[in-house]
């Protein structure tokens, strides 16, 4: 039970400081486009203020990592964090100390995690084919759908187009997409 909790604290520390990192060198307040459907625009300019991170001035510091390395590093800790929840669902399933209903609920997580999954890993795809970008990154948490394109720029046409291919794949959600310049 110690080294379950070690490995999750680690897990968690790592999460931290690969999101400080991203939320430290991504692209000024311009570059970031946050864009919805007209009912959603209130919350979109609610949400810009309090999303976007500001980098400006000669005392910024640059990071060496690569946008490669980010989204690999990005995917690494969302499916460490994913493995950790559905083990932690298998065990109340195989566990005597549930009731049947809590553990119908545990199996009906599981299996929203593995459709979430699978919806991200289409979209990437589609996005990536579609525009021919080198990288994309899709992370679906909660009712926000985040996006990430590995791009020099990305045009309104474009990030409208992704946003469709979004709500084809997982309906009305809020949808931020943003591009990280290739480095």
């Amino acid at each position: 039970m110690v080294k379950k909790q070690t490995v999750w604290l680690l897990t968690m520390l790592s999460l931290l400081i690969v999101l400080s990192v991203y939320y430290m060198t991504s692209p000024d307040n311009g570059e970031m486009a946050f864009i919805q459907d007209e009912e959603w625009s209130e919350m979109t300019d609610e949400a810009s203020g309090e999303e976007n991170v500001e980098v400006s001035g000669e005392d910024t510091v640059i990071s060496q990592i690569s946008t490669e390395e980010l989204f690999a590093t990005i995917r690494l800790e969302q499916q460490n964090k994913r493995d950790q929840l559905q083990e932690q669902l298998s065990e109340i399933v195989t566990s005597s100390d549930f009731t049947a209903q809590e553990k119908n609920e545990a199996l009906e997580r599981m299996e929203t995690i593995k459709e979430r999954q699978s919806k991200e890993s289409i979209l990437e795809n589609t996005i990536r084919a579609g525009a021919s970008y080198e990288d994309v990154l899709v992370r679906a948490e909660d009712d926000v759908i985040y996006v990430s394109v590995k791009a020099s720029e990305l045009s309104k046409t474009e990030t409208n187009d992704i946003i469709q291919m979004v709500s084809d794949e997982f309906g009305e959600k809020t949808v931020q997409v943003q591009f990280q310049p290739a480095s």
